[in-house]
C-alpha cells in the first residue's frame, strides 16, 4: 500500500512516516513482488539500472532515474505501530526512540552512553555492582544466623 493509506491506518500523517523512515524507525525497504502492471515511467528516463542512451544537452545536468516509492506491507505497519506505542508509553519523541535503537545497535555509542551514566551516577560500575551483590548476600546470611541464635 502507498504511504497515504498506511498513514491513515496508523492514525498519523505521510510526512511523519517519512520522518520516521529518515530516522531509521522503519524496516529496511525490501524488494517487493512485481505488480500486475509495470510501474509508469517518464518517456525521457531510462529504466532503473540502465544508462541513458541520450546524452544530456549542454548546460543541463544529467537526469536521475525515477525514484521508486516505498510500499508498506503489514510487517511495516506492525513495526510503526509498535514504535508509536513505545513513544506514547514512555512519552518520548521519534528522535529519542531512534537514538535508543542506535545505543542498542552500535557498541561504541553504547559504551559512550554507559560512561556518561557512570560519571553522573546513574549507572554503577560493573565492579561496584558485583561488590553490592556480595555485600547484600553477606548481610542476608548474617541476618539468618542472628535469627537462629
Amino acid at each position: 500500500m502507498r504511504i497515504t493509506e498506511a498513514a491513515q491506518r496508523l492514525g498519523t500523517s505521510p510526512r511523519m512516516l517519512r520522518y520516521r523512515d529518515s530516522l531509521g524507525l522503519l524496516p529496511a525497504v525490501r524488494e517487493h513482488r512485481q505488480s500486475r502492471r509495470p510501474p509508469r515511467r517518464r518517456a525521457s528516463l531510462p529504466p532503473l539500472g540502465q544508462a541513458s542512451s541520450v546524452p544530456p544537452r549542454p548546460g543541463q545536468p544529467p537526469q536521475a532515474p525515477a525514484a521508486l516509492h516505498r510500499r508498506f506491507d503489514q510487517h511495516d505497519l506492525d513495526a510503526v505501530a509498535l514504535a508509536l506505542a513505545i513513544e506514547r508509553r514512555y512519552d518520548i519523541t521519534p528522535a529519542a526512540l531512534a537514538f535508543g535503537l542506535r545505543v542498542l545497535a552500535e557498541p561504541a555509542v553504547r559504551a559512550d552512553v554507559a560512561e556518561l551514566g557512570r560519571r553522573i551516577g546513574r549507572i554503577q560500575a560493573p565492579a561496584a555492582r558485583a561488590l553490592d551483590f556480595e555485600q547484600e548476600r553477606a548481610l542476608r546470611l548474617l541476618r539468618m544466623s542472628a535469627r537462629r541464635t
